[in-house]
Order: C-alpha cells, then sequence, then structure tokens
C-alpha cells in the first residue's frame, strides 16, 4: 500500500483513507493492507459491507426518540457529542445492544445516532514500545466514553480461526478476536474478526491487564458488529491506548472460551499491579 506523508514527517499508515492520519515515525513501517472497515474472508457467510438492517425515514438532521424507528426499536446509545450514555456495565456483566443509524435511513451523516461509523476522530500513533512491539498511542486527550477506533479486519468463520491458530509460529502475533453474544440464555451469536493481514489502526493495540479502552460491538449497516473501542476513563495525551482481551474491563470478567484449551499462553508485559502474567487467549463479549 501506499502510505502518505504527514505534516509531522511521519507516514500516514491509512494511506489516506481515514480522516484522520494514522501516525507512524518508525523506520520500518509493519506490512498489511490498511481498510477501515471489517471485510468478508474464509467462511464468512455475510459479507460485513453489504447493507442488511432497516432504515429510518427521519428527515431531521438529527433523530429523535419519539419519532426515530431506529432509537425507538434499539435506543440511544451516545450522547450528541458522541459519548456513550451508559459506560458503566451493570453488574450483571451483560451490556444492551448498540446499533446506528445506517446507510438505508434518511437523517443526515451528523445524526447525533452516527458516531462510530465516523471513523477515527482523534489523532493516533502507532511507535515501538520497550516490550510489547508495536502499540498505539494518542496525540490528544480523549475524554470518557467518547468513540477511539475499530478493530477491523477480516471476518473468518470458526473453522478457519481454528486452522490459522494451530498454523500460527510460536513467535507469531495471534490478532484473532473471537466475540461472543448471548441473546438470553440459549442464542449465542459468534463473530470471529483477524486483522493480521487486512485491518486498521485497531490491530496494534496491546493488552493490559488495566486497560483504558474497552470494546463494545456495534451494528451500524450490516448484521456483523463493528468491534467499536471506547475510552473507559479520561485518557491523556501520549498515553497508550489499550484493551483486555479477554474483554473485562475495571472489575467485570467474561468467560474462558473452551476452543482455546490446548493452545501456548504468552507472557504478558503490561506491567500493571495487578498483571495476570498471562495474555488471554480470546474475547468474550457479553450483551
Amino acid at each position: 500500500m501506499v502510505h502518505d506523508m504527514t505534516e509531522e514527517h511521519g507516514l500516514d499508515l491509512s494511506g489516506g483513507l481515514e480522516d484522520v492520519p494514522v501516525l507512524c515515525k518508525a523506520l520500518t513501517s509493519p506490512t498489511f493492507k490498511y481498510s477501515t472497515d471489517n471485510v468478508a474472508g474464509p467462511g464468512c457467510s455475510v459479507d460485513p459491507s453489504e447493507v442488511t438492517l432497516p432504515g429510518c425515514s427521519c428527515l431531521s438532521c438529527s433523530c429523535r426518540a419519539d419519532s426515530c424507528s431506529c432509537l425507538q426499536t434499539f435506543g440511544r446509545a451516545c450522547e450528541s457529542i458522541g459519548r456513550l450514555l451508559n459506560i458503566d456495565r451493570p453488574e450483571s456483566g451483560y451490556s444492551t445492544p448498540v446499533f446506528e443509524c445506517n446507510a438505508l435511513c434518511t437523517c443526515s451523516d451528523t445524526c447525533s445516532n452516527r458516531v462510530v461509523q465516523r471513523g477515527l476522530q482523534h489523532r493516533l500513533e502507532v511507535f515501538h514500545t520497550k516490550s510489547k512491539g508495536w502499540g498505539v498511542r494518542t496525540m490528544e486527550e480523549i475524554s470518557r466514553g467518547m468513540f477511539v477506533c475499530e478493530y477491523a479486519g477480516e471476518v473468518i468463520s470458526f473453522a478457519e480461526a481454528k486452522r490459522r491458530q494451530f498454523d500460527q509460529r510460536t513467535e507469531e502475533n495471534n490478532y484473532i478476536i473471537a466475540i461472543r453474544e448471548h441473546a438470553g440464555t440459549s442464542s449465542i451469536t459468534e463473530t470471529f474478526v483477524d486483522p493480521a493481514q487486512v485491518g486498521n489502526v485497531g490491530r496494534f493495540l496491546n493488552h493490559s491487564c488495566t486497560p483504558n479502552l474497552y470494546m463494545l460491538p456495534v451494528r451500524v449497516h450490516s448484521v456483523i458488529p463493528r468491534l467499536a473501542l471506547f475510552a473507559g476513563r479520561d485518557i491523556h495525551a501520549q498515553e497508550e491506548l489499550t484493551f483486555d482481551y479477554s474483554g473485562r474491563y475495571g472489575t467485570q470478567s467474561a468467560a474462558e472460551a473452551p476452543s482455546t484449551v490446548g493452545f501456548q499462553r504468552k507472557q504478558c508485559h503490561c506491567g500493571a499491579m495487578n498483571c495476570k502474567r498471562f495474555l488471554p487467549l480470546d474475547l468474550s463479549i457479553l450483551s
């Protein structure tokens, strides 16, 4: 891919695909294909780019709960400035599904129910850490509850995810995220995303046992969720951005996936006081 030069004399890893350049000042830039959205990979039965959700018929710039079919069906997730209304998960650990207005909606692009689909709004930099390889830090302050970036990549099947994990060499990084959404007691929806070869800035985010981001599945145009990362607290400029690969944030916990039994666990170098010593094997989101 072609990288553009930015005003800070670094490379824009997104190649101009993001509204805000993704800065990288390293002498050797990582090799992968940048994509702002999820793409269909092996075993994916639904094209993530296909619009499959119904839209509202609102004619106002920003939808209102008393007249918008999207908000009436799914509720409002964000304030007018884009901050999540329900930042803290309830004690049960479950969060409600998040749906945004989509391409079939007649409201404007500035509708307050369009947040994740607007893409990057903060200046981020990919950099070399001391002990964790690549990492991502923010060049500006980010307020608690604000959307930061997606974890985008190839959407693949469980069989393909398992094959890729077994084929990995010990020194290779595992980028695959497994999202398990629980609808009631019997229905579980699984989504597997791998940004190893095709992905966005989210692929460089490191794990931390005390993260400052947390992941929330957000549906925009497709039934396939976009894995959105929000600020779990106020984040300072130059601070590294991290999330917990197990799906935890604060004291919340997520279930360990049975499919990961037998895989070699890698040491965690997050440096947190409560470090669990080993990286989680995959992610389970309760919603």
